[in-house]
């Protein structure tokens, strides 16, 4: 897959993607990450790429000319919307590339979209700055617009990085365990179970039982168990919407009567 970020502060992303996961899956042609710095596409001697808004207030926004140049000369479009050459490993035919901006009035992000978005090959996120963005980058080049929350940021960079994290985690290959994505919590609609590993004891405190006896049946009905248990407790908004299966429901309601 392939990601283009567009952002004043390019120097916000190296150190996060040289670590870890997102590092080996650079390394191993899993993903590939380009940060392209908007000031490039700037003609004048300052590099200007904000303005005050007309109408008066205070911030600054954002021009229109150096992203729209920015973005449609990485992608090879000659006018928005009309993509002459498709680049990098886009698939055959594709030529609705999401270009996500990343703004506080977006759709709220969550796992449900970033498996959405996996299914693409080539994504663009722009980094919006300041008070805003001009409106016609929003009417005119954006084809979506993505949240992290209900809060506000100096901008959207890290907005970015965590949509590459959460997205990246789908695509094949990427997570040692070829079922962890489906494994993590909100993945399946809950969240995940409890998690321990050696020693089998300590400072007293050992761990169940059931995780030690070998038992594979027992053991993803104790973790299913666990998974609704902790959901009840800490976000029980979630279960109305994780689609319970009679099995579930059923558990749930006796550990009601105790």
């Amino acid at each position: 897959m392939q990601f283009e970020v567009f952002t004043l502060l390019p120097e916000v992303f190296p150190s996060y993607l040289e670590t870890s996961i997102i590092k080996r899956a650079r390394e191993r042609g899993l993903i590939n990450v380009r940060v392209h710095n908007i000031r490039d596409y700037t003609h004048d001697k300052h590099h200007m790429t904000d303005d005050t808004p007309y109408g008066g207030g205070g911030g600054m926004v954002m021009k229109p000319e150096p992203i729209f140049e920015a973005v449609e000369s990485v992608l090879g479009l000659s006018a928005p919307g009309e993509v002459e050459e498709m680049p990098f490993d886009a698939a055959p035919g594709e030529s609705n590339i999401p270009i996500i901006l990343l703004t506080p009035q977006g759709r709220v992000f969550n796992q449900s979209i970033a498996q959405e978005l996996s299914q693409h090959s080539h994504i663009v996120l722009i980094c919006g700055r300041y008070e805003g963005i001009d409106e016609r980058i929003r009417e005119h080049l954006v084809t979506d617009e993505i949240s992290i929350g209900d809060y506000v940021l100096t901008g959207g960079e890290l907005p970015a990085l965590i949509l590459i994290d959460a997205i990246s985690r789908f695509l094949p290959d990427v997570l040692g365990d070829p079922t962890g994505a489906q494994d993590d919590s909100h993945a399946m609609g809950l969240l995940e179970y409890p998690h321990y590993t050696r020693p089998p004891e300590f400072r007293g405190w050992k761990i169940p039982e059931v995780l030690l006896s070998g038992a594979h049946a027992k053991i993803d009905k104790w973790r299913r168990e666990q998974a609704l248990l902790r959901t009840q407790k800490k976000r029980p908004d979630m279960i109305e919407k994780a689609g319970l299966s009679k099995e579930d429901l059923k558990f749930l309601k006796t550990i009601e009567q105790k």
